[in-house]
């Protein structure tokens, strides 16, 4: 998580009383603090900048403060009016505990079997930060971010939401304390899934109903495809109307002060793109559909990814020994493994101008629990990292010593990785690890061991980071996620939150357009092509954030704005042009300044 937003958390909840708003909850502060019996119901209504209802020890049966070590889970039955996510918190007498919710749709009983643990710690499992942080079930799925701490002495628990739109509702019933996992499950006896993929018990105004409609949807929207050469741009986007020099491949160079890709015939290029494209390329992509994905491209002006258009690859490696992200890479055999891979994916790539170049990881979730991952390593199977590692805190073992440790092996580890790659293809570029989250310095620092530091921002802007990052690594930026979502169609907002579609494009335009304007910027790549399942990903995720939806129809709005931005990022990022400037909406009541990031 983000140290910034971790901060910005504790003072939201010690900030706002147990009736936040001048009007939060529809009720007055003593029918809120009235918690339903297991035959009745509350129903709480949210509204406002930030609203939060709390329950005493007391209506759960426990004293207070309560120690609920004991317990393994809280479980309430809910119905929610919107999908937006909830926030629970846990009010101790000496600090916070805290985690998201969010359930799989709307409008339907659902039972939310909820492990204390993840108020107490992470989980040790993971490679990355979603698989991390992460957790689902069947009926909804948790966001295990902290702050973190005992259960021993509970005072309340709190259940909250951030820019809550339309005065959305959650009805609770049956709110207890367990001993067991009495498990996450549906309590509806009705389809919740259309044969369209969508949501069945919520109506929306796109909404598809027939075969016949989502048909004539379609073929309107091939009518009105444009081409690349209305953005400018060359054979492999690049903007025709400048030339550096062409050596074949993509590369980076800084012209006139600002960096740029050059692509393989000289020409300055930006690269705009979408994870999840058919065809691949930006990210991670499939390959349903992408002939119809490379007339979209083309006609939004999106400058990477899909079939036979320039793309990134992103590479895989083994992870026989995964110690939260960090391999065993003090052992020989791990090593022969990494150039093997290496060589199978890379060889055969290196004489292609389409491939970009290379993201060797995602997101390490060990920042900040570099002493917890030494903790696993010692406590784990005999490896070559274990022998290093008590070797080196054999004199002293401190958290300083643990983060020197995991900092020095996290460098060994790019230095193996980018040997072997530019062994096997010397061609192409190395576009770095895409870290989320505030890395440490001392990341950040090895960064400068790749061409491009890449860098994964959920905010409404990314210029801080960016700079941050820029003058760490000495390499210039790009963004290898981002998105803005809405809390509609059944789905949650994503990370990032606004308040409508319209809002969304805007949201776009600022974003990119902000980055943009910086001199180290290359690019960005929104997170992603298709909205996620209603009934969520595989770690639950379930996000209004595609720039088409289930049924694979584009949000018009969305594009709209991209195409706008696309056709001005040359001259914004020559300086030439002011970015845009409006700052999107979140809701009615405004945009925050600190939207959920992980």
């Amino acid at each position: 998580m983000n140290l910034n937003r971790r901060q910005a958390i504790q003072l939201i909840a010690t900030a706002v009383p147990a009736v936040a708003g001048a009007r939060a909850f529809g009720a007055t502060a003593q029918a809120a603090a009235s918690l339903p019996t297991a035959a009745g119901t509350k129903k709480i209504a949210f509204d406002g900048v930030y609203a939060e209802f709390r329950i005493p020890m007391k209506e759960l049966g426990q004293d207070s403060p309560a120690d609920l070590s004991p317990y393994s889970h809280l479980v309430m039955e809910m119905r929610m009016s919107s999908p937006q996510r909830l926030l629970l918190w846990v009010y101790t007498t000496h600090g916070l505990r805290s985690m998201g919710i969010d359930g799989f749709g709307q409008n339907a009983w659902l039972r939310a079997s909820i492990p204390l643990r993840y108020f107490v710690g992470h989980d040790s499992e993971g490679y990355d930060l979603a698989s991390a942080g992460n957790r689902r079930t069947h009926s909804c799925w948790f966001s295990v971010w902290g702050p973190f701490g005992d259960l021993h002495s509970v005072k309340s628990i709190g259940i909250a939401m951030e820019y809550p739109l339309n005065k959305p509702t959650v009805e609770l019933r049956n709110v207890h304390l367990s001993k067991t996992d009495e498990g996450s499950e549906f309590l509806e006896a009705v389809p919740l899934i259309d044969s369209f993929g969508q949501w069945a018990l919520a109506d929306w105004p796109r909404k598809i109903k027939t075969h016949e409609q989502l048909t004539q949807e379609l073929a309107a929207e091939e009518k009105s495809f444009g081409s690349a050469a209305d953005f400018g741009y060359a054979r492999y986007g690049g903007y025709k109307n400048t030339q550096a020099k062409a050596t074949g491949f993509f590369r980076v160079e800084q012209v006139d002060g600002r960096w740029w890709f050059i692509d393989p015939e000289g020409h300055l290029f930006l690269s705009t793109g979408i994870n999840g494209t058919p065809g691949g390329g930006a990210g991670f992509g499939n390959d349903g559909g992408s002939i119809r994905a490379n007339q979209r491209l083309d006609s939004w002006g999106v400058t990477t990814g899909g079939h036979g258009r320039p793309g990134t690859v992103m590479l895989q490696w083994p992870r026989e020994v995964n110690y939260l992200g960090l391999p065993d890479v003090y052992s020989p055999e791990f090593v022969k493994a990494i150039y093997a891979a290496a060589q199978r994916q890379c060889a055969a790539r290196a004489n292609d101008p389409l491939v970009l170049g290379y993201f060797v990881g995602n997101e390490p979730p060990w920042n900040e629990r570099e002493s917890e991952l030494c903790g696993l390593i010692l406590t784990g199977p005999e490896t070559a990292t274990k022998a290093a590692l008590k070797d080196f805190l054999a004199l002293v073992d401190t958290p300083q010593r643990r983060r020197e440790f995991v900092f020095a092996s996290f460098r060994k580890y790019l230095e193996i990785l980018c040997g072997a790659v530019r062994k096997y293809d010397p061609n192409h570029l190395l576009l770095g690890i895409r870290f989320g989250g505030r890395m440490a310095d001392e990341v950040m620092i090895a960064a400068g061991i790749f061409d491009v530091c890449s860098i994964n921002v959920y905010e409404y802007e990314p210029t801080k980071q960016m700079i941050r990052a820029a003058r760490l690594s000495g390499r210039p930026i790009l963004i290898g996620e981002f998105h803005v979502g809405v809390p509609a169609d059944g789905l949650a907002a994503g990370l990032v939150q606004a308040k409508d579609q319209a809002e969304r494009g805007i949201a776009y335009r600022y974003y990119v357009e902000q980055a943009a304007s910086l001199e180290w910027f290359l690019g960005a790549y929104w997170f992603q092509w298709r909205d996620e399942p209603v009934m969520g990903r595989m770690d639950g995720e379930n996000y209004n954030i595609g720039f088409v939806d289930v049924t694979d129809r584009p949000y018009a709005e969305l594009i709209e704005a991209a195409k706008t931005t696309h056709k001005r990022l040359m001259e914004v990022h020559s300086g030439k042009l002011l970015p845009f400037a409006r700052h999107p909406l979140a809701s009615d009541a405004g945009a925050p300044s600190t939207p959920w990031t992980v």
